[in-house]
C-alpha cells in the first residue's frame, strides 16, 4: 500500500519591505492538522486531497506546515531556522514513506539564505535519500532555481495570473505524482532561463498575451510525452540572484521534446516581451485623469509598489496625499495599514471623529505620516473570507474611517488583497465610489 509523505511551506517576500517577517507571520500545522486544514479547501493540498483520499490503496502521513498569512519582507534568519528544522524533523516519517508532495511558493528569501526552498529540498533529499519520488507544486512568480530542480522529480506550476487554480494545481500535482508511484511516469525537466521580468495586464492570463504562452505550456501538458509545463515570471520585488523568468516543461522519458517544448515556450515570452511591461503613470497625472473622468465611473488606482500580495508593507498613504493635494472632486476607497491608528479608532469608538496620522508608520525611508481628522465608521476584528476560495484572512483589529470623502480601511497588519473580500467584509462596495485604490 502506498504512502504518501505530505508538506508544506508558502510564502512570498518583498526584499524592499523594511519590516522583516518572523515565525509569528506563519500558520503552523503538525500531522493531521494539515488534511483537516486543507480537505475541501480550494488550496493546493486540498486539490491533491480529492486524488490520493480516492484511491482505497494510498495511506498519507502528513508532516509540517508552515503557511505566511500574507506575504511580506525577508524572513530572520532565526525564523527560517524554525522553520527549517520543524520541517526535517517532520521529515524523518518521510524515510518510510514511498512519494512526496510538497506545496511550496518559490518566492521565499530569508536573511543569509536566498533560496529556502531548494534548501528545504537538499534537506530533504538529505534525510529520505535520492530514490523516493518528489514532486512539488509552484506559484508561477516563483523563483526557480538549479538547486530545486536537482532535487525535485518533477515540479508543476500555476496556469493562471491573477491566480484561481490552486485547487487544480494540486490536482495535477496529485496525478502526476500517482503516474511516478505506478511507473507510468519517468519524469525529465528542461528549463530554459530568460533574462527579462515583466509586470503589467498582459500577464492576466485570460485576456493578456502571456495567457497564449500559458495555453502552449498546457498544450504541451496534455501531450502523451508531456507530464507537466509552464511559466515562472518571478516577483520582481524578491531581489535574488536566482530571480528571472523561465519557461519549462517536464517529458516522460524524451529530455529532447522536453527542451524543444520549454525553448518554444520561451522563444513565444520573448517574441512579445517589450508588449508585456506595462508603462507608468505619474502620481500627479494619474489623479488629474481620474479627477477628469469624474462621473464616467469607478477609477482604479494601482499602487503596484505597495501591493501587500507582493510583500509591501501596505502602509503607502501616497495616493491620499495626492488626492487632498489635488482636491479629487470624488470619493475614493482605500486600504492602508496603520495599527496605531486603528487604536486609536478602537479607543473613541464608532461615530467618534479623531486627530491622528494614515501611513507611513512601516516603510519610512518612503511615506511620511499624514496628520487626518477621521471619523470612525465602523470596527471590526478584521477576520474575513476570501471572495473566491474562502480561505479565511486576518487583518487585525480593522477600522472603516472617513476622511473628507474618502473611504480608508485600516487594518493593523497586512493582509493579501487579492479581491473585493476586505471590501465587502467592512460594508464598502467598490462600484460605489469614483476611485478605488488597489
Amino acid at each position: 500500500m502506498p504512502n504518501i509523505f505530505i508538506a508544506e511551506c508558502k510564502q512570498e517576500v518583498s526584499s524592499f519591505n523594511p519590516v522583516p517577517s518572523t515565525i509569528v507571520d506563519f500558520e503552523q500545522s503538525h500531522g493531521a492538522e494539515i488534511l483537516d486544514y486543507h480537505r475541501g479547501h480550494q488550496t493546493e493540498i486540498g486539490g491533491a486531497l480529492t486524488i490520493f483520499e480516492a484511491q482505497p490503496d494510498i495511506t498519507l502521513t502528513p508532516g509540517y506546515s508552515a503557511r505566511a498569512i500574507t506575504s511580506a519582507g525577508t524572513l530572520t534568519a532565526e525564523s527560517f531556522a524554525t522553520i527549517a528544522e520543524a520541517f526535517c524533523v517532520a521529515a524523518q516519517a518521510a524515510r518510510e514513506c514511498d512519494a512526496i508532495y510538497l506545496s511550496l511558493h518559490g518566492a521565499m528569501s530569508a536573511v543569509g539564505e536566498p533560496d529556502p526552498e531548494g534548501h528545504l529540498l537538499a534537506e530533504l533529499r538529505r534525510i529520505v535519500g535520492e530514490t523516493i519520488p518528489i514532486v512539488a507544486s509552484f506559484d508561477l512568480h516563483g523563483v526557480i532555481t538549479q538547486r530545486i530542480l536537482h532535487h525535485c522529480d518533477a515540479i508543476v506550476a500555476y496556469h493562471t495570473y491573477p491566480h484561481v487554480d490552486f485547487h487544480e494545481t494540486g490536482v495535477r500535482s496529485a496525478n502526476l505524482l500517482l503516474q511516478i508511484l505506478r511507473g507510468e511516469a519517468r519524469p525529465v525537466t528542461a528549463r530554459i532561463y530568460i533574462p527579462a521580468l515583466v509586470r503589467g495586464p498582459q500577464l492576466v492570463t485570460a485576456t493578456g498575451l502571456f495567457g497564449g504562452m500559458i495555453r502552449q505550456a498546457q498544450s504541451f501538458e496534455a501531450d502523451s510525452t508531456g507530464l507537466s509545463a509552464g511559466m515562472f515570471i518571478g516577483n520582481p520585488f524578491t531581489d535574488v540572484p536566482d530571480l528571472a523568468t523561465n519557461s519549462f516543461v517536464v517529458a516522460n522519458g524524451d529530455e529532447a521534446w522536453a527542451t524543444t517544448k520549454a525553448r518554444a515556450l520561451a522563444d513565444a515570452f520573448w517574441a512579445v516581451r517589450d508588449q508585456l511591461y506595462q508603462p507608468l503613470v505619474g502620481l500627479e497625472e494619474a489623479i488629474a485623469q481620474a479627477s477628469a473622468a469624474h462621473g464616467a465611473g469607478t477609477a482604479v488606482l494601482v499602487d503596484a509598489a505597495d501591493a501587500t500580495s507582493s510583500g509591501a508593507s501596505g502602509d503607502s498613504n501616497a495616493i491620499l496625499v495626492e488626492l487632498l493635494k489635488q482636491n479629487y472632486p470624488g470619493a475614493a476607497l482605500m486600504p492602508i495599514v496603520d495599527a496605531p491608528a486603528v487604536a486609536a479608532a478602537f479607543a473613541a469608538g464608532v461615530g467618534a471623529s479623531i486627530e491622528t496620522t494614515l501611513g507611513g508608520r512601516l516603510d519610512h525611508d518612503r511615506f511620511t505620516p499624514l496628520p487626518v481628522t477621521a471619523k470612525v465608521r465602523m470596527l471590526s476584528d478584521g477576520h474575513f473570507f476570501s471572495e473566491r476560495s474562502r480561505v479565511p484572512w486576518n487583518a487585525g483589529n480593522t477600522a472603516v474611517l472617513q476622511v473628507g470623502k474618502h473611504i480608508i480601511i485600516a487594518t493593523s497588519r497586512a493582509v493579501s488583497l487579492y479581491d473585493r473580500s476586505l471590501f465587502w467584509a467592512h460594508g464598502q462596495e467598490p462600484r460605489h465610489f469614483d476611485a478605488v485604490v488597489v
